[in-house]
């Protein structure tokens, strides 16, 4: 990735407010992004196109963000030798219980974070996983 170059985002949201509340902060943060309505549609973009980390609803119906998770992450090992680092997965939930971290986190996710999204912890987290790939 080029400094000329803005990182691709996959945004994995069934709510469709949801959508529209993301999509205008990755906008206004200036960075690319797709979105996938559930987790099916989510794993084909995956694996059909490049991503630099992807931001995960975890309740969603047919294949959750848990699940759909499990499956990149299985994914990635069996195509281990494309030379890709792995995929930073930030899961989101609406619920932000005690524990919705640590399960993210058992599960193969990187991060989480709670809804309704605060835009500086928003930022910040993409950025975290991101690094110099930022924007």
């Amino acid at each position: 990735m080029t400094e000329d170059t803005k990182a691709h985002i996959l945004l994995v949201e069934d709510y469709k407010a949801n959508v529209l509340v993301a999509t205008a902060l990755l906008e206004e943060f200036g960075y690319q992004y797709s979105v996938a309505y559930n987790g099916q549609e989510a794993l084909h973009k995956i694996k059909s196109l490049s991503f630099d980390l992807i931001l995960m609803d975890v309740q969603m119906p047919g294949i959750d963000g848990f699940e759909a998770t499990h499956f990149v992450r299985e994914w990635e090992k069996e195509n281990n030798n494309t030379g890709k680092k792995r995929l930073p997965i930030i899961g989101m939930t609406a619920h932000a219980l005690s524990g919705d971290r640590e399960r993210c986190l058992a599960v193969g996710m990187d991060d989480y974070l709670a809804k309704p999204y605060n835009p500086d912890e928003f930022k910040s987290k993409i950025e975290k996983h991101l690094g110099k790939q930022a924007i």
